[in-house]
């Protein structure tokens, strides 16, 4: 465990109560756990915290990104471009799967069942979290994304199709109308592919939103965590 946690720091907002679910959230690229929490603390007006649910913010590794002209950068993997067009770097996804997995045995450990965990994150952390839900833990209780989307021809797509069963995790995806980052026909191409081999895609669109998270969203997504999530 020494070595992970050299690699991926965490910011912990526990329960106030009795802990009995947890939701990770994935930071976008170049950003930080503390950052990424206090941007939501911002925006919610207070920090955010359940009685029952445990907050696990994780920081990516420093590593070079091709995007940035191969200058290190706090990223969850390695991209060709931002493009949906792109092929996946599978090998960098597939270890920071691996990485984060580690975290999640831990909460397993714990005494948390996959049931009671959920997966997310904003922009490239989003990404990452699909990969976890629908190929790595295909049986936990939900996945959220904020402004991300799946390349084309994505291996998810191919996990789904090979294990229907793996479509079960229910996804809400969360995506601004203005956003010129990312564009939501990219994250609404994703939806669809999702939604066209069995997921059960709630997808929410930001009117004149860009590449950013919003009060009304954050205000949304805690009802819907709770709603998959209810306090025991």
């Amino acid at each position: 465990m020494e070595k992970l946690r050299r690699v991926l720091s965490g910011h912990v907002v526990r329960a106030t109560r009795k802990h009995t679910a947890t939701v990770f959230c994935f930071h976008g690229s170049g950003d930080t756990a503390e950052n990424f929490s206090e941007w939501i603390r911002i925006l919610n007006r207070e920090i955010l915290q359940f009685p029952h649910i445990k907050l696990i913010y994780l920081s990516a590794p420093s590593q070079p990104y091709t995007p940035n002209n191969g200058m290190m950068q706090n990223v969850w993997f390695d991209r060709a471009a931002i493009s949906i067009q792109v092929p996946e770097h599978l090998e960098s996804i597939n270890s920071m799967c691996e990485n984060v997995s580690e975290w999640i045995d831990n909460e397993i450990n714990d005494g948390i069942p996959l049931s009671r965990i959920i997966l997310g994150g904003f922009s490239m952390g989003g990404c990452l979290a699909l990969h976890l839900a629908y190929r790595y833990r295909p049986t936990v209780a939900g996945c959220f994304v904020m402004s991300s989307f799946l390349n084309k021809d994505s291996i998810v797509y191919e996990y789904l199709k090979m294990k229907p069963e793996f479509s079960k995790v229910p996804l809400v995806q969360y995506h601004g109308t203005a956003d010129t980052l990312v564009p939501i026909k990219w994250a609404e191409e994703s939806a669809k592919n999702l939604k066209d081999l069995g997921v059960n895609v709630k997808f929410v669109p930001l009117q004149n939103m860009e590449h950013e998270l919003s009060r009304e969203e954050i205000q949304n997504w805690k009802d819907w965590l709770l709603q998959i999530l209810p306090d025991e």
